[in-house]
């Protein structure tokens, strides 16, 4: 593959890529597009073959087989130039404790030959207050804050998040998550890894789901979501499934004596519904209505076998 610029509108391009250790496939086969300016989730559990995709687009790993464009390079040959247009914020680093954040952020600078403005990097990843702070003293958000920064410091195209708010409390969240809407709204394109379902659905434009290797399901967090139905209406009931209205009955089960039914037309369903119950006088406890989430998705689609449930 030639060292040439995008002109697809693609920031990644993969086509049937595999990597194995010995007789061991790790990732077997994945197509992966990733337009340009845009939030890319790959999703999974431990063991499912992202770090390994990651570090093939990367460069930092050989592949096996297939075809992998980044910013229209093959990152194998692990060229000086594509190396410039990517940034990698890995999910641990290491820093001189001694330095400021200012002098760490300014080390890195030092490293390219374009490098992003100081000031900017620094209100971008939003520490001007702790500009003169060293690193030592930093909170655990204010160091990936600087993580990110260094990320930054060549001003990438395409900047690869690993995990990038594992042990974050809730409110140190929400500020990473506004932080990586603003790279995206640069244009930057991030390639992002996480083990939160909330922070893919609510920050990426599209999302992988990999299990055992393989990509099971691929689409916009809304799109994957409404696959399976989008909205879960829950209650209890003395009366049996088969009592419900006959349109209801195929989309209804029972677990633990609770009725679940699954939609994606919800206020007919609920219609339908509430009238039997009223007209029967069936008491529907514990109703609740509430619309599917990814961390739903992603359960069904990794609790089983991934050549069983591969989605298009």
């Amino acid at each position: 593959m030639t060292n040439a610029p995008t002109a697809n509108g693609l920031a990644i391009n993969v086509r049937g890529l595999r990597k194995t250790y010995g007789t061991v496939g790790a990732v077997k086969g994945i197509d992966l597009s990733v337009p340009k300016g845009e939030i890319f989730a790959l999703i999974g559990p431990n063991g499912a073959g992202k770090t390994t995709i990651v570090e093939i687009l990367e460069g930092y790993r050989e592949r096996t087989a297939g075809d992998v464009s980044v910013l229209g390079f093959d990152p194998a040959p692990n060229d000086l130039a594509f190396k410039r247009r990517i940034g990698i914020v890995l999910q641990t680093t290491t820093m001189e404790p001694y330095l400021t954040v200012e002098e760490v952020i300014d080390l890195f600078r030092g490293y390219y030959p374009h490098p992003r403005p100081l000031d900017e990097i620094i209100d971008l990843v939003g520490m001007s207050g702790q500009r003169n702070t060293r690193v030592r003293r930093l909170s655990g958000g204010q160091q990936r804050r600087l993580d990110v920064a260094i990320g930054l410091a060549g001003d990438p195209e395409l900047l690869f998040l690993d995990e990038p708010t594992t042990g974050f409390d809730p409110a140190a969240r929400r500020d990473a998550w506004q932080m990586i809407k603003a790279l995206r709204a640069l244009g930057k394109t991030i390639f992002l890894t996480t083990h939160y379902m909330d922070e893919a659905q609510e920050l990426a434009d599209h999302v992988a789901i990999i299990s055992g290797g393989r990509i099971v399901a691929e689409g916009t967090p809304a799109d994957l979501i409404g696959r399976t139905g989008g909205t879960r209406i829950t209650f209890r009931t003395s009366e049996s499934v088969s009592a419900l209205p006959a349109a209801l009955q195929p989309q209804a089960q029972i677990t633990s004596g609770s009725v679940t039914i699954e939609t994606t037309e919800p206020t007919p369903t609920l219609h339908d519904l509430t009238s039997w119950a009223l007209e029967n006088g069936v008491e529907l406890s514990e109703l609740t209505v509430a619309r599917r989430t990814l961390e739903d998705v992603y359960l069904e689609l990794t609790a089983t076998p991934a050549s069983e449930n591969v989605a298009s």
